[in-house]
């Protein structure tokens, strides 16, 4: 038994025996991580009751702690969701496994054959506030791609990731994979974080989940690389040539179908000449949802929206809440992005091929998208059966992070005696 009020000798333990396990991991044959995710989607939703207990507890922490309703629903377990859970587990199993794929192959005129194959990052820490599904999904994905990880997940979401944790470990020793493999952080105590980011000797990559005040702590105090998954500032650009059915079923679903997650929207361009027609139409629309619109000064005067402040452009709400603004043309919807954007997930409302791949072409974000709903900015949505999160950094891993970007690759070279001269 680990003493969990020692946090030092705690992570280093932990630290220490995943970096063994990902020794093992590294070689790991296909068939076993595949045989481990699916008895942990067996044992999740065999102990599907257990967990929702588990997640009532969390609930009320996170009620007693004063989360917003979003903040509430991220937070949410029921049997709906945790098929969710389990679907995800078997959707990774059945991917294809990614160690030693070979990327590319050649021949060198002096007789080498070079090989470019995927090999795994090694040790994984992932720390993550409120969704206790990012304890499945990020086990999954380090699994398959043959790492370890240390979970960590938010202080609310404490006891319904401890359940989930649990069901992973029983995949573990079903396939015979070591249960280091996968372990989960068992204090609360913020001083585990601070450890986590300092482990060099342990911990290869970090992987913060969560809002910009978790994210910039990581960034800042950080001394293992991380992949950034900064928040997501969502803008959908309503272009001259916009289709109105599309520009209203997008819109709404990109806000309101589910307001706390990182590729709901969060402001709303329009172009000048769509004012009082479709870009009054959506308004309406998302203000009679209960949506309360942040208006720039043209827009107010559309009955029921509230006056923009500086603070609304570049903020995100997670909320049911909208910023919505008038834009001159495309440049200027770009300008405004390139200003207030967080390069997650940005979207573009045309039935122009030109001034799509215009906005396509000079805007840099993760994910671009045209005339589809935001919130499919998800790894799941991309086929990648889970993600560890979307990184908006741009070294190494962009986007949703799947099992294929959370491993590296190595140059295996044969010769036959060759020698260089």
């Amino acid at each position: 038994m680990k003493d969990i009020a020692d946090i030092p000798n705690l992570m280093a333990e932990i630290g220490t025996s995943a970096k063994a396990a990902s020794a093992e991991l590294a070689f790991a044959p296909a068939t076993a991580k595949t045989r481990a995710l699916n008895a942990a989607a067996d044992a999740v939703w065999a102990k599907r009751a257990g967990i929702i207990a588990a997640n009532v507890k969390d609930m009320a922490y996170g009620r007693d702690k004063g989360l917003s309703a979003a903040m509430l629903d991220r937070l949410m377990l029921d049997e709906a969701r945790i098929q969710g859970i389990v679907d995800g587990l078997r959707a990774v199993a059945a991917q294809d496994d990614p160690v030693g794929e070979v990327l590319t192959e050649w021949d060198m005129p002096s007789g080498l054959h070079i090989r470019r194959v995927r090999t795994p990052l090694g040790v994984v820490g992932v720390i993550y506030e409120s969704r206790p599904n990012v304890t499945a999904d990020a086990g999954a994905l380090c699994l398959k791609s043959g790492n370890a990880v240390i979970l960590r997940g938010g202080s609310e979401s404490f006891h319904s990731s401890g359940a989930i944790h649990a069901c992973l470990v029983e995949g573990l020793k079903a396939a015979g994979l070591p249960e280091a493999a996968i372990q989960l952080v068992p204090t609360r105590d913020r001083a585990a974080v601070q450890e986590l980011l300092t482990m060099v000797d342990t911990v290869d990559v970090i992987v913060p989940r969560g809002g910009k005040g978790l994210v910039g702590l990581v960034q800042r105090e950080a001394r293992v690389p991380v992949f950034a998954h900064l928040e997501g500032i969502v803008h959908i650009y309503l272009d001259a040539a916009a289709d109105p059915q599309k520009a209203l079923d997008v819109v709404m679903n990109a806000k309101t179908r589910r307001t706390g997650i990182c590729g709901a929207a969060e402001c709303l361009l329009i172009h000048e000449s769509l004012v009082d027609t479709i870009g009054q139409g959506v308004l309406r629309a998302l203000i009679d949802a209960g949506v309360r619109v942040h208006a720039d000064e043209t827009l107010q005067g559309i009955e029921g929206t509230l006056a923009a402040t500086a603070d609304d452009w570049g903020k995100e709400y997670l909320d049911l809440d909208i910023a919505a603004r008038v834009v001159r043309d495309v440049d200027d919807a770009i300008a405004h992005i390139r200003q207030y954007g967080s390069h997650h997930t940005d979207c573009i409302i045309t039935e122009d091929d030109p001034t799509a791949e215009r906005f396509f072409e000079r805007l840099d974000s993760a994910i671009l998208m045209r005339n589809a709903s935001t919130q499919f900015a998800d790894g799941g949505e991309f086929g990648m059966g889970a993600e560890i999160g979307i990184a908006t950094g741009k070294m190494h891993a962009r986007g949703p992070v799947g099992a294929a970007q959370l491993t590296s690759f190595k140059y295996l070279v044969d010769g036959n005696g060759t020698v260089r001269p």
